[in-house]
């Protein structure tokens, strides 16, 4: 299982590097066709499959040209045979919402599964903490 984290832990600093550069091809290609994502913005019921997964990210890249970071702080992986979680907290936010809130994370859950020998994503949830 030690391989398996490893390749779960380099899909996800991968995602992260793909979506701070605003690299739509590569944020997506880890990802399961009928992966579900709940996210901080709307819509409050999720955003489910693929082509709806992909439909997001250009507003968050236009935001995120802003000078916005994205950078993985801590990320942990369990992987079993074919199923696989992680969690990880994120820094992101513009340069003035950080100095505002410099301890303000960004809260990320995959669960993952194996098809055909290969490690996808099939649910992502991202959250900030309130209050």
């Amino acid at each position: 299982m030690a391989d398996d984290t490893a390749e779960i832990r380099a899909l996800i600093e991968r995602w992260a590097d793909a979506v701070h550069t605003g690299d739509l091809d590569t944020v997506v290609a880890d990802h399961a066709a009928d992966i579900v994502m709940f996210d901080v913005p709307p819509p409050q019921d999720g955003v489910r499959g693929i082509d709806a997964y992909r439909a997001v990210w250009p507003p968050f890249f236009t935001w995120q040209a802003q000078g916005a970071s994205f950078e993985i702080v801590s990320l942990d992986v369990t992987a079993g045979e074919d199923v696989a979680y992680a969690h990880a907290l994120l820094r992101c936010g513009t340069p003035q919402e950080l100095a505002e809130r410099p301890d303000s994370r960004l809260r990320l859950t995959l669960g993952l599964r194996k098809e055909r020998g290969r490690w996808v994503v099939a649910h992502e949830h991202h959250s900030f903490p309130t209050g």
